[in-house]
């Protein structure tokens, strides 16, 4: 399932200070052709106002044009992570798309057990 709170919202500061919580949850970052980023963070504001600024650049799949958000609690972020890295198979998660579906179930399975 994609996004929960997908809706089209521009990657400009003005708009990530308007409309994005400083909660926790996941982010996704987008431009008009593909997924580059899928992240977790505290405060989903700061992270992506951190990736507009370049100090945490993910830019390899290209320079993201827009961005989407859902809220998540803590002990549910890295799970809900991957399953959306997964589904949408963003450019510049990499490392973890390379893995085959039986590591993520074992990854899975290690997050679950650690909550």
């Amino acid at each position: 399932m994609p996004f929960q709170n997908h809706a089209a919202r521009t990657f400009k500061a003005a708009v990530i200070r308007r409309e994005a919580p400083a909660s926790s949850g996941v982010y996704g970052l987008s431009n008009a052709r593909e997924w580059i980023y899928v992240g977790e963070t505290d405060n989903i504001q700061a992270g992506l106002l951190e990736h507009l600024e370049g100090t945490n650049t993910f830019r390899k799949g290209g320079l993201p044009t827009g961005f989407s958000f859902e809220f998540c609690p803590p002990h549910d972020r890295v799970m809900r992570q991957l399953q959306l890295i997964v589904e949408l198979d963003p450019v510049c998660n990499e490392p973890m798309r390379r893995r085959p579906e039986s590591a993520y179930v074992g990854y899975f399975n290690s997050v679950r057990e650690n909550y």
